[in-house]
């Protein structure tokens, strides 16, 4: 007997995504685009090309158009037609947000923060009281080993760095188990030896977690390295959807004229790390 086997669903399906802000012209036009699960996707554009408001939309902090607009996560419909589907706290699960901000809680230890990534998986109380059990704690503190922040655990989060406060943000998406990471311009304030810490990690996340990544960058250089496909935005519209090799400086200047300088890299990109991080949580 032949059984039919339904393909494997993308873990992002976007159709007709349009954005619109109060009687501004669109900040998204139409976008339609599939993200494999385990894919590596740069997200590149311009200042105002429409790339945090697109993220925005595929975790449903925002919502599209009325309309056509269409957001899939892992075959589930997450929100359509302007609306957000009632389901919308059961698929936020499986996302991970990084933003630019890092989003900690600056008095609360670096232990207490990664554990909200729990939030979701245990009652309200236990997340509001901090009542966490032994196991949800030790994975917590195995997820700060993995990214270089296991003796700042108990610190407050306000006295770690810029690239340490990035790094504890990425901690608590480890301890959450998210099956697709979102990160909005997550290096784009840090130093170059940071914002290397930090990529090699998302690359890790990517290679041996099997967590799609799709990566809002602001430099071309971080997007060949790291990523092997990019998706590129202007004035609100998908511009460009192939392989990070065809970023070469006469494509952007093609693609992006003089705003193409805000793209590429004066100096050399940051040299990958001799020893590869080793992540020692366990998919979830």
């Amino acid at each position: 007997m032949n059984t039919l086997h339904s393909p494997t669903p993308p873990a992002v399906r976007v159709t007709g995504l349009s954005k619109t802000f109060g009687r501004q012209r669109p900040a998204l036009r139409g976008i339609t685009v599939d993200i494999r699960p385990g894919e590596r996707v740069a997200l590149l554009g311009a200042s105002g090309s429409g790339k945090s408001t697109l993220l925005r939309c595929l975790c449903a902090l925002e919502s599209a158009d009325a309309g056509a607009s269409r957001v899939e996560l892992f075959g589930q419909v997450l929100q359509e037609g302007g609306r957000v589907t009632p389901a919308v706290r059961a698929l936020r699960r499986q996302v991970g947000i990084v933003f630019q901000q890092f989003n900690l809680v600056g008095r609360l230890p670096v232990m207490s923060n990664v554990l909200t990534g729990l939030a979701a998986e245990v009652p309200l109380w236990r997340s509001l009281s901090g009542r966490f059990a032994l196991a949800e704690r030790a994975r917590a503190l195995d997820a700060l080993e993995s990214i270089g922040l296991g003796p700042q655990a108990f610190q407050r989060a306000s006295t770690l760095s810029g690239g340490q406060q990035q790094r504890a943000a990425i901690a608590r998406v480890l301890v959450q188990g998210a099956r697709l990471l979102l990160a909005d311009e997550p290096v784009a304030s840090l130093d170059p030896e940071s914002t290397r810490r930090v990529m090699e990690i998302l690359l890790a996340l990517n290679q041996q977690q099997g967590m799609t990544l799709l990566v809002s960058l602001h430099h071309v250089g971080l997007a060949r390295r790291y990523c092997e496909r990019v998706l590129a935005l202007r004035d609100g519209e998908l511009v460009f959807d192939g392989t990070t090799s065809a970023l070469t400086p006469d494509f952007l200047h093609a693609l992006y004229g003089q705003a193409a300088a805000d793209l590429i890299e004066d100096e050399a990109p940051p040299q990958p790390q001799a020893a590869p991080v080793r992540l020692m949580v366990q998919p979830a």
